[in-house]
């Protein structure tokens, strides 16, 4: 299972992807361990599988949607964009980085607000119009 972080991965993640302490008054019910969530996070990478649709029982998994707010959380955090530094010098100290296969998605870039809009037409305008 590919999605599985080996144990000397986790020894380099594990420091990063930490858990914020417990209260102490009102714990509340106990969290899932950072490494079995980053494994649920991996399987939906790799699997394309959507967050809700995690066969969690069977693969001894986070639900989906708790993996989903984990990452949420780390992200917020800057912890997974430290993890994935980690990640990335590792596979470069291995020589193991193929760049020939980057794909750049443009429609992450915000729109620059006040600009005027483009009066190139659009393929689509025609289909839409005759929906």
């Amino acid at each position: 299972m590919k999605w599985r972080v080996s144990d000397p991965m986790w020894e380099r993640l594990a420091p990063i992807l930490t858990d914020p302490p417990r209260r102490f008054r009102y714990p509340g019910r106990a969290r899932y361990g950072p490494r079995q969530c980053l494994e649920g996070i991996l399987y939906v990478l790799y699997t394309d599988t959507p967050w809700l649709q995690v066969p969690y029982r069977e693969l001894d998994l986070p639900s989906g949607e708790t993996c989903r707010r984990r990452l949420e959380e780390w992200s917020r955090r800057g912890l997974f964009q430290q993890a994935i530094r980690v990640l990335h010098e590792q596979l470069a100290e291995a020589e193991r980085l193929d760049w020939s296969r980057v794909i750049v998605d443009a429609s992450l870039v915000e729109a620059k607000r006040g600009a005027r809009r483009s009066r190139a037409r659009s393929a689509a305008a025609p289909a839409a119009a005759s929906t």
